[in-house]
């Protein structure tokens, strides 16, 4: 999930919301994106959590990066706390047809579930 906080707070313009299955998977998760962005030279202020692998922060300045395990999404529920936020669902399948879909309402699951457009 993208987040556009730009009208809402003076640290950073988006934040991404994602989640992992497992601590690992969170750590993988959060070290793929470091070394992908690294190599388009893109280098993070700060990174936290990355040992405990439970919410990783990766601060790239006007965008901050946050990996959770899934119940603490769920508990911290970002998406909720910044409500007023424009959300821009983010489609895992990067080369489907509709990888992006922008809301400034939260989406439903009609709008996520892709048998429901079959």
């Amino acid at each position: 999930m993208l987040l556009e906080v730009t009208a809402l707070c003076s640290f950073a313009d988006y934040f991404i919301i994602c989640s992992g299955g497992s601590h690992r998977h969170v750590q993988a998760l959060a070290q793929h994106v470091e070394e992908t962005l690294a190599q388009a030279g893109v280098k993070p202020l700060g990174v936290e959590g990355l040992e405990e692998g439970q919410w990783v922060l990766l601060d790239y300045n006007t965008m901050l990066i946050h990996i959770f395990l899934q119940p603490l999404r769920e508990f911290y529920n970002l998406e909720n706390l910044w409500s007023e936020a424009p959300k821009t669902q983010i489609d895992t399948d990067v080369n489907g047809p509709n990888a992006l879909t922008s809301s400034q309402e939260p989406l439903s699951d009609a709008d996520t579930d892709p048998e429901s457009s079959q």
